[in-house]
């Protein structure tokens, strides 16, 4: 059986970003900057980089300025050029021919699992990506192009996995399972959210990266509302598995969780550090600081 081209990813961004309060009353998190460019468009290139050919970006009030990121502005561009800011205007011109965007709203904030059910008639009867907008991996392949590698490979879903300590695994989804004959790669036996302390010896946590086959968007909607009323995306992938089978690959790279405070501060120091304009003289800035000469 020929397996269907990954060619759609679904980006949720409906969330308050409430753990940035009070920076994100007006801003969506996901444009939040992390050096010169918004979160946003780092998950967007990611995902361009890995050879998809439209976005869904499912959406709540207040988060057109993810959109307008994304879209021409003529006013804007008349502005830089009359100004001969010709570097400018290629990047903005660059930045809104990334790719086909289209944008879903998601009304009441239902949880993930029903944000990703509300992308189900873009997506129709294909495989797709999933990308949580505050995880950023830095490798040299994409994440997403890994996922993609793998897919051709094994022909089922697939999440992306983190070793964790065990002592924070009850902050994630975890995945439990069987080592295969593809490298870094787990046959998923069980899948549970937050397990409590003790109840779980996996270290495997899965992080913002989905590949996934059509039938979650069926399960999706007969998943029973867990706590807060929401519907739980791991509930549906569990079932998933349980119907055909999943996989969990262990990336090669380093994921940012630019959603929490510290891990947003640990991708602003980093990607700064490695900016070919900045990254010499941030380094020297840091170095003075830790030797008390700053």
């Amino acid at each position: 059986m020929t397996k269907k081209t990954i060619k759609k990813a679904v980006i949720p961004v409906a969330g308050l970003g409430t753990r940035f309060l009070p920076a994100t009353k007006a801003i969506p998190k996901e444009m939040l900057t992390i050096v010169d460019r918004p979160t946003i468009q780092y998950i967007v290139e990611e995902v361009v980089a890995s050879g998809i050919e439209e976005v869904i970006l499912i959406t709540s009030a207040g988060k057109s300025a993810i959109e307008n990121h994304f879209d021409y502005d003529f006013q804007l561009d008349t502005v830089l050029k009359e100004k001969n800011k010709t570097v400018l205007r290629d990047e903005l011109a660059n930045i809104s021919n990334l790719i086909d965007i289209v944008s879903v709203r998601q009304k009441q904030p239902l949880g993930l699992g029903h944000a990703i059910w509300m992308a189900r008639n873009v997506i129709g009867d294909e495989p797709f990506l999933v990308l949580l907008g505050d995880d950023l991996v830095r490798s040299p392949v994409p994440c997403c192009k890994q996922m993609i590698d793998l897919y051709n490979r094994v022909g089922e879903s697939i999440v992306a996995i983190q070793r964790v300590p065990l002592s924070q695994t009850f902050q994630y989804g975890i995945v439990e399972g069987e080592e295969t004959e593809h490298e870094r790669t787990f046959k998923v036996r069980r899948m549970v959210e937050k397990p409590a302390p003790g109840t779980s010896d996996s270290d495997m946590a899965i992080i913002g990266r989905y590949l996934l086959m059509p039938e979650i968007f069926e399960l999706l909607a007969k998943t029973t509302p867990g706590h807060g009323g929401e519907i739980q995306l791991t509930d549906a992938l569990q079932a998933l598995s349980n119907r055909r089978g999943m996989y969990a690959y262990e990336f090669i790279g380093r994921r940012y969780d630019a959603g929490d405070k510290l891990g947003y501060l640990k991708a602003i120091v980093d990607f700064a550090l490695e900016h070919p304009d900045l990254g010499t003289a941030f380094s020297d800035h840091l170095n003075k600081k830790l030797s008390g000469n700053g």
